[in-house]
């Protein structure tokens, strides 16, 4: 059924070219890739025919979803859509080489995907090829925002590996080309699409950076970010979207036996605290869900909060959550009982 009321909205315009219009519940497409499991192009469609319906129209892709099955899916999707009516991104740092389905990158992690391996590449051509294989597989003629892709510890491994990607990017010529896209207004806007808010730190430091997707790392469960990063971004008029808002799950399923949190079962520590925070959500009569979406609502420089899911009953749960109405006490108490940093928005 139609949810009751519309989707609400921010404008964001850092460089006074007309911005970009969010819907606060945006859509994270990387379980469109079939991410841990495969679901068919017909469950695909739907879940995102029924997101549309409720009026979500921010979306987020990359390549590495489904090694280009993402994009592709969104394909489908998009044909018919007005391409003012919505706000698109992708990702670069990553080109697709066909290779034999039994050499394929991502077993394990996608299923039912195209044979291709991954080759990282930030350098000028790098993210002109990714961007013009991107706008291929998703049949626009237009992408609004460009996140360089796994700049993070996480995914890299090594402060060197890192340091060395990070330099490839800025010093052979891929922000040259983001800029300069920009600049030409091929692209709204560009940044980093990360695990880890000091990557989005050190690249605000170097460079003109609009916006990031910052994933699990400014959520009910963790603020380090407000140490530095986002009142640096404040500063600079830099917009956020909050990607892993539930922490990889187990902000969204409670402390159950088996609940995850940054992509691996959750650790005792955290298991506890969620059960702290599930108690005061209780007292105040509110889902946990619904809290761990609307927290980073509250600060200033986030214009969109983007959960994945695969199925119809996520979606749902999505929508009631970017829907609900939280109490000030709750934020009141959690910040009261040490649950929650006392300087961070609410």
């Amino acid at each position: 059924m139609p949810i009751a009321t519309p989707l609400k909205t921010r404008h964001w315009d850092r460089l006074g070219n007309g911005g970009l219009t969010f819907t606060e519940l945006g859509f994270g497409t990387a379980p469109l890739g079939n991410l841990y499991r495969a679901i068919s192009d017909d469950d695909a469609h739907a879940l995102l025919e029924r997101a549309w319906q409720a009026g979500v129209r921010t979306y987020d892709t990359a390549p590495l979803y489904g090694l280009g099955l993402s994009e592709t899916r969104l394909n489908r999707f998009l044909r018919d859509k007005p391409r003012d009516d919505y706000v698109l991104s992708t990702k670069i740092g990553r080109l697709l080489k066909a290779t034999t389905p039994d050499q394929r990158d991502g077993f394990g992690k996608w299923f039912d995907v195209p044979a291709r391996n991954e080759v990282y590449d930030y350098t000028y051509n790098g993210v002109m090829r990714s961007l013009e294989f991107s706008m291929e597989r998703l049949g626009v003629h237009r992408i609004d925002m460009v996140f360089a892709h796994d700049l993070d510890l996480f995914n890299r491994g090594s402060q060197e590996v890192l340091d060395a990607a990070i330099n490839e990017l800025m010093n052979d010529g891929g922000y040259k080309a983001l800029s300069e896209l920009r600049e030409q207004g091929v692209i709204k806007a560009f940044g980093a699409g990360v695990n880890e808010w000091q990557s989005c730190q050190t690249l605000t430091e170097r460079g003109d950076f609009d916006i990031f997707l910052l994933a699990g790392r400014y959520t009910l469960l963790e603020q380090e970010a407000l140490d530095s990063f986002l009142p640096l971004a404040e500063s600079r008029g830099i917009g956020l979207l909050v990607g892993g808002p539930y922490n990889s799950g187990i902000l969204a399923t409670g402390a159950r036996p088996g609940a995850f949190y940054n992509y691996d079962p959750a650790p005792a520590d955290v298991m506890a605290k969620v059960e702290q925070i599930e108690r005061v959500c209780a007292d105040h009569k509110v889902r946990l869900v619904d809290a761990a979406f609307q927290f980073p609502l509250r600060h200033p420089t986030t214009v969109s909060v983007i959960p994945g899911g695969q199925g119809l009953a996520e979606m749902e749960s999505n929508l009631q959550a970017a829907q609900a109405t939280i109490p000030d006490g709750l934020w009141a108490d959690l910040k009261s009982q040490g649950l929650m940093r006392t300087d961070a928005p609410t």
